[in-house]
């Protein structure tokens, strides 16, 4: 079966102060279609660097990154850009919502870039909203929302043009714990709805083990 996501020899260095840091040292991982990782690992073992590899955010890496079966860690900054728009779905520690905006037209607009019309994106965003349980708060802004729920609209956002790979960086970070077991357990089951492929960065080994496999990052590699 082919993979969704295939990374293999991923390496990234920085200098600091006149020294070399390997923060990845030729990591391999595989994801297979409609599977959900958990990504385990102390704070500055490299899980975001990782997901900002895989997410196509930053250069500099060494390495294959094969998500779909293409090769994508030699593309353009345009051709990056597109297999972001069309195969990947981000969550954040921070939902980054705009804040200008209510929920609803935080969901709406990755569609519209998308190319979906707007009549289409306004059923999709109130579908995934009122599946989350915020079909009474979707014309609210998002400070006039609580931490879970603007969590939420982040997921929605996440999903709104069906993502092939999901990649989630601490998503519940900043919950409390019985908000973050809500807001998971959506999480979990839209992703797993959608059949798509995720690796989620956690701390919590609660979440982890409800996930299809855990990796586990240390010094770089997953051991």
């Amino acid at each position: 079966m082919s993979e969704m996501l295939k990374v293999a020899g991923l390496t990234r260095s920085f200098e600091q102060g006149g020294v070399t840091i390997d923060v990845l040292r030729g990591l391999n991982l595989e994801i297979a279609p409609g599977e959900i990782v958990a990504l385990l690992g102390p704070s500055g073992s490299g899980k975001s660097t990782l997901l900002q590899a895989v997410g196509l955010l930053e250069g500099g890496f060494g390495g294959s990154i094969r998500i779909d079966n293409e090769e994508v860690a030699r593309l353009d900054s345009h051709e990056r850009t597109v297999v972001r728009r069309d195969k990947l779905g981000f969550i954040y520690q921070f939902h980054h919502l705009l804040p200008d905006f209510s929920a609803l037209e935080n969901v709406i607009l990755p569609q519209l870039i998308h190319g979906r019309s707007a009549s289409e994106a306004a059923e999709r965003a109130s579908d995934l909203l009122g599946r989350l349980g915020l079909g009474e708060r979707v014309d609210h802004k998002p400070s006039k929302l609580s931490g879970g729920e603007q969590q939420r609209v982040a997921v929605a956002r996440a999903l709104a043009n069906r993502p092939r790979l999901i990649l989630a960086d601490e998503p519940t970070g900043n919950l409390d714990e019985k908000t973050a077991e809500i807001v998971f357990d959506q999480f979990l089951s839209l992703v797993r709805g959608h059949g798509s492929s995720a690796l989620v960065a956690t701390h919590n080994e609660a979440l982890a083990a409800r996930m299809d496999r855990v990796e586990r990052l240390h010094e770089g590699v997953l051991v």
